[in-house]
């Protein structure tokens, strides 16, 4: 007991030596709100941040330009630990999704872990991963092996309640093009092939098809091209789709089926279709129970308030990717005392708040407890490596 207070206590004395800069950082970034791989300004922001502190920093990581790896290698055997920052903004809302706290998170927590990595051993990345909301830098980095080699992965993300684990859904963003045969809708439709109703049957087999799917699925769509005139039979039709699974075997299974949806409806019109993907295919989050024990646990120590059991969230996010690589975790942190809907600008003015910045030193405590934990205790790594090659197979 006495070792961990002590531990505790230099943890906290670490957090409060740079957690002023940590505010400014994330205040910095929530006025200067960038889109998916926009985001010039706050990666440079993070990046100044950890080389300031002694971090070695590759810029434009595997050739995305926002992107980037920063390192501190203490020279000595040991594990690998990531830390990953987010820092993209939502269109219209600016910080809806808090990713200027989760970048701030990110970054002082890699900080803090590596006052105490020359003693220990071992190495810390912090990565920058662009375009969470978007195309997922993360499905690109998970894909070029960016994670193979690493042995924990730590994360966490801003809410109206405290979890330590999360569920997310596997998610495909599928896109349905159609093309028919323009004409006269009045006085030669028979010699037009209707684009539009290709659209309209895949939509209806689809809505037929929702009644036979399991419960925690999900398949949500829009028509972004329909036609230009109402006296012109649609030539061309396009239909965007995002389909949701709890685990990839049965997001493939279910995609199979909406693409038939798609191929009924382009027989039965005449219309010609082609299928493609307009965003990166998120997996879904591989959960470890030794990896989530150990940081509840140490949530609790570190007075991470509202903490409450397993989240249950039907989202998606390309973090589920990396955790198909190497066992991570991804608490989510309350920020608020009353009940926030993300993706709104409510939830961004939440993260200025002194509750949101108190809830913020405590996830940093809790996420640096963790590191050290994994850096320190081999038997505790090898039971949460273990778990997660059990969990993927």
């Amino acid at each position: 007991m006495k070792g961990m207070i002590l531990e505790m206590y230099k943890i906290n004395e670490e957090i409060d030596k740079i957690f002023n800069e940590l505010i400014e950082l994330s205040e910095y970034i929530y006025n200067n709100p960038e889109l998916g791989n926009q985001e010039f300004l706050s990666s440079k922001a993070h990046i100044d941040f950890l080389t300031k502190y002694g971090f070695k920093v590759e810029e434009h990581f595997i050739g995305i330009e926002t992107a980037f790896k920063a390192v501190y290698d203490s020279n000595k055997p040991g594990p690998t630990i990531a830390l990953l920052d987010e820092y993209d903004a939502l269109p219209g809302v600016g910080h809806g999704c808090g990713h200027n706290m989760i970048g701030a998170v990110g970054t002082g927590t890699g900080i803090i872990i590596s006052k105490f990595l020359d003693e220990i051993g071992g190495k810390i990345f912090v990565i920058g991963t662009p375009a969470e909301e978007t195309n997922g830098a993360k499905v690109d980095m998970a894909n070029q092996g960016v994670f193979n080699d690493i042995d924990a992965v730590l994360m966490a993300h801003p809410a109206d309640e405290s979890y330590a684990s999360i569920q997310s859904l596997a998610i495909e963003a599928i896109e349905f093009e159609f093309i028919g045969k323009a004409a006269h809708a009045a006085s030669d439709p028979e010699k037009g092939i209707n684009a539009l109703d290709a659209v309209i049957g895949t939509f209806n087999g689809i809505n037929a098809l929702r009644q036979h799917i399991e419960s925690s699925a999900r398949i949500h769509g829009i028509i972004t091209e329909g036609g230009v005139a109402a006296n012109i039979v649609p030539e061309k039709a396009v239909a965007n789709f995002y389909v949701r699974a709890t685990t990839k075997k049965y997001l493939t299974e279910l995609i199979e089926k909406v693409k038939n949806c798609a191929r009924a409806g382009a027989l039965s019109s005449g219309a010609e279709l082609k299928i493609s993907n307009y965003e990166k295919t998120y997996d879904n989050f591989a959960s470890n129970k030794f990896f989530d024990k150990l940081l509840l646990e140490n949530m609790k120590k570190y007075d991470v308030e509202q903490l409450m059991d397993n989240n249950t969230s039907l989202g998606s996010l390309d973090a589920g990717n990396v955790s198909h690589k190497c066992p991570a975790v991804h608490p989510m942190f309350s920020i608020s005392k009353t009940p926030l809907v993300a993706h709104t600008k409510e939830f961004a003015k939440a993260t200025l708040t002194s509750y949101a910045y108190k809830q913020m030193k405590s996830i940093i405590g809790a996420l640096s407890q963790t590191g050290i934990d994994l850096l320190t205790n081999a038997d505790l790594l090898k039971k949460i490596k273990s778990d997660f090659d059990n969990a993927i197979k």
